[in-house]
Parts: structure tokens; sequence; C-alpha cells
């Protein structure tokens, strides 16, 4: 009889220890504020030099680049902001080079990814309307007319290739920078890619990240957004991460875009159990130097150089990757923790 008296007290204990194994597994604070801390420097250090090869904006470093710094800059960490002023001039500047032709609705290389990021980039900077932002969104406004989404130009997966994504930047453009004069016109083309995007059916990670994110900016019912995000969290590998294709192993890039619009838009606490093993995978695969390396699958289009980041010629992925990973660890972190 004794023995059958001191089974509650078995189980507890057991339930206690589990508990407590599980707290332990848990990603701490301190571990993810020097991950992000490690990251910053060579973000910063990669996004100064960029220029110094081209005067073109990139969706890897400015567009991914300057969102990150401006996340971990609102959960308190310190940033070079006389950099990040330059990263977000050379943005504007690159834009304003070609501001006749996107008046005329003609826009640039890139098209509707490049307009987009760039106005992604600004918008997590800070930058007001002003002209240049009304003559860009104005471009988006009058883009892929002819479809419920916007279409991306170019086949540079896994950034620069979804229709999603580019939906996604297009819509949270209009939303910022959309001029009073086309608002009418505005409110219309994002429900209508509200309603493409609440039917499409996404391919990869990297269109599912995107769709979740476009079905909030576009104000999809919560029950439509919570099935986007259970369908993203299916997804989770064993070790913690996503891939990018099917049948892929788990990376940084596919990772830290996940966690990213799971802790923003997702109603996901980092609390978690996905959320916590994300983190993990992410502090696991983050290299010495504070980069994580992600092996590109794009083809180039323009001539290599160095950016004065770190992995050849997978740093411009690279960089991609460990803009987000550092806004996903910076998100992760409960707002009242500091540096």
């Amino acid at each position: 009889m004794r023995s059958i008296s001191l089974l509650p007290a078995i189980a507890i204990a057991v339930l206690a220890l589990a508990l407590r194994a599980g707290a332990s597994d848990a990603p701490r604070p301190d571990e993810i504020r020097k991950a992000v801390n490690r990251a910053i420097p060579l973000l910063q250090q990669s996004l100064a030099e960029y220029p110094r090869h081209t005067t073109c904006f990139s969706c890897h470093h400015q567009g991914v680049g300057i969102f990150a710094l401006a996340t971990a800059r609102s959960r308190g960490f310190n940033i070079d902001e006389t950099g990040m002023l330059a990263d977000a001039r050379h943005t504007d500047a690159d834009l304003r080079a070609a501001l006749d032709g996107y008046r005329k609705g003609q826009g640039q290389p890139g098209g509707v990814t490049r307009a987009g990021y760039a106005l992604f980039a600004l918008q997590a900077f800070g930058a007001k309307p002003d002209e240049l932002t009304g003559a860009v969104s104005g471009y988006l406004l009058k883009s892929s007319q002819d479809k419920g989404f916007w279409h991306a130009g170019s086949h540079r997966p896994p950034a620069e290739a979804s229709d999603f994504t580019d939906t996604f930047l297009s819509i949270r453009a209009l939303k910022n920078f959309g001029e009073a004069a086309n608002k009418e016109a505005a409110v219309a083309r994002i429900e209508r890619a509200r309603q493409w995007l609440e039917q499409a059916e996404p391919k990869d990670t990297e269109d599912r990240v995107f769709q979740l994110w476009g079905l909030k900016e576009a104000g999809s019912e919560n029950a439509v957004v919570q099935r986007a995000t259970q369908a993203l969290l299916a997804e989770q590998r064993e070790d913690g991460g996503w891939a990018q294709l099917p049948g892929a192993a788990s990376d940084a890039y596919a990772t830290s875009t996940v966690l990213s619009v799971l802790l923003q838009v997702g109603g996901i606490s980092a609390d978690d159990a996905a959320c916590r093993r994300a983190v993990s995978y992410l502090l696991q695969n983050q290299q010495a130097d504070g980069s994580w390396h992600v092996v590109t699958r794009s083809k180039p289009v323009q001539p290599y150089f160095e950016s004065g980041f770190p992995h050849g010629k997978d740093q411009f992925i690279s960089v991609a990757a460990t803009g987000w990973a550092t806004a996903a660890l910076a998100l992760a972190l409960p707002q009242s923790v500091q540096r």
C-alpha cells in the first residue's frame, strides 16, 4: 500500500524535473544579446563597404541590413547611427537618381523587388513620405495591374524570386508611402492582393513567410492569419530550423525569416517552444566572426566583388541571413531586456 501511495509524489517529481530540464534548455537572454552584439559590427562594416563598389541599392545589404539594425536599435542595442544614416542616404540616392523614371512608371532594373525593398528599408529607418517615396509607391501601384498580386521580375532565389515577397513589399509601401491622391486606388489594389494571398498556394518557405506577413499587412481576418502561421510552424525541422526548399537542410536564412515573421505578426511568443528551438538553432549555427553562412543557389547578375563580409561567393545571401537572424534574435528578447 505504501508504494501505491508514493506514485502521485513520484509523478510530480518527474514532472518537476522535466520542467526544469526544459527551462535549462531554453536560450538565455545573455546568450541572445551576445549573438546580436557579435553580428551588428560585421553587418555595419559590410553595409559601409558595399557602396564603395557600386552605386546601386541592394536588397540583401541595405534592404535587410537597415531593417535588422533598426530592429536591434528598437530593442536597446547600440547602433552606429552615423553609419546607419549613410546606409539610408545611399538607398535614397539610388532611388532619387531614377526619380523621373519612377514618375513615368518605369522604375529601375530589379523592378518591384528593388523598389519594394528600398521603401522597406527607408520605412524601417524612419523616413517620412516625400516626393520620392510618393513616386516610387506610385510606380508600385501601377505595376502588375493586370494581376491580383505583384510579380517578381527577377529570379535570384530565395530573396528575389517570390511573388509573395514582392506582394508584401508593395502592400507595405502603399500603406506607408502611398500618396493621398491615390488612396482609393491603393485601397482597392491592396484588397485584390489580400484575396490573392488568401487563395494562392505557396511552394516554399520564402513564399510562406511573406504570405503570412502580407496577409497581416493587408488586413486578413485573424483566423486566416493563424492558418498561415500554423502552416509555417508545421514546416519546422527536428533541429529547430527551417529549410528554404522541401527536402533541403535547415539554414539560417529560412529559419531567421520564419522566426522574424512569427514574432512580429504570427501571434507567437518568444517563450513558445517552436521559437525557443529556432533561437537555439541560430545560436548554435552562428560563426565565430558573428555571421551566419548560407550557401547561395542563385546565379550572379553582376561582377563579383568583396563587400566586407565573409564567405566569398556566398556573401550576399549570407549577409541577408545575418541581417534576418539579427532581427529575429533581437525580437526574441523581452522588450525590457536591454543590451
